[in-house]
């Protein structure tokens, strides 16, 4: 009898777990990812991009929220990438205290050299052939968005498998976050490709999808990982720019 009450209370407990995996999965947000928003140009206050916010138009569904790509560059002839300190942007009542900001961006400088330098030499000046990526880390809720701090090489930094080591337990971000990078030619400055993207809180599903930490490292991960997998597609001539 004892191992029959045993059994059937591995069952239940197995059907819970799956239970609540499938409902993840059913989720669009699952239960520890964020998820793409939909922006539109004239939502979108592009405190880092400023002027070059005119030139964006809205991406397709395996692509940012708005990009753009410079379809007469040379890509092919880029095999170096330069990577400026990843910079945060806020309001003068941002809930994002100043030590919480410095710990984001200096996690995103270290995802972004970490998944570019499996596609690209990193260099640390200009030249034939080298990319220069500036990227801005921006809370979305601010109206009006100022520059508030810069990532710094932390020699230690690659030790650090994930935020919530760092984290206060304090939610960075509620509502979105939203990332602008730039990718320029690290000569002759001009541009080779905008984008904005903006991301909202997975969490569980009963607390309104608002930001953890989990989800900013999320978020972060998910943007560096991004922006290797498309400049390399571009660079190696696997796909056309468009």
């Amino acid at each position: 009898m004892s191992n029959n009450v045993n059994y059937l209370d591995y069952l239940a407990k197995s059907w819970v777990v799956t239970s609540i995996l499938g409902l993840c999965l059913a989720l669009s947000s699952g239960c520890s990812t964020t998820q793409k928003v939909d922006i539109k140009q004239t939502e979108v206050n592009c405190a880092f991009l400023t002027k070059d916010c005119s030139l964006l138009t809205i991406g397709g569904k395996e692509q940012t929220g708005l990009r753009y790509i410079n379809a007469r560059a040379k890509w092919t002839q880029y095999n170096k990438i330069m990577i400026d300190p990843v910079t945060y942007w806020g309001g003068d009542v941002t809930k994002i205290s100043a030590s919480d900001q410095q710990m984001l961006v200096n996690y995103f400088f270290e995802q972004l050299k970490e998944q570019l330098s499996e596609k690209y030499e990193i260099v640390t000046q200009p030249g034939v052939g080298v990319m220069k990526l500036d990227v801005a880390l921006i809370d979305a809720e601010t109206a009006t968005p100022v520059l508030r701090s810069i990532s710094m090489i932390i020699p230690q930094a690659h030790m650090l498998s994930n935020l919530k080591y760092l984290a206060t337990g304090t939610m960075p971000f509620v509502g979105a976050a939203q990332a602008e990078a730039k990718l320029s030619d690290s000569s002759t400055g001009a541009i080779l490709l905008l984008v904005v993207d903006k991301q909202i809180g997975g969490g569980a599903f009963t607390n309104g999808f608002q930001w953890q930490w989990g989800d900013a490292e999320h978020a972060i991960d998910h943007w560096s990982e991004l922006a290797a997998t498309k400049l390399s597609d571009l660079t190696s001539g696997k796909v056309l720019p468009q």
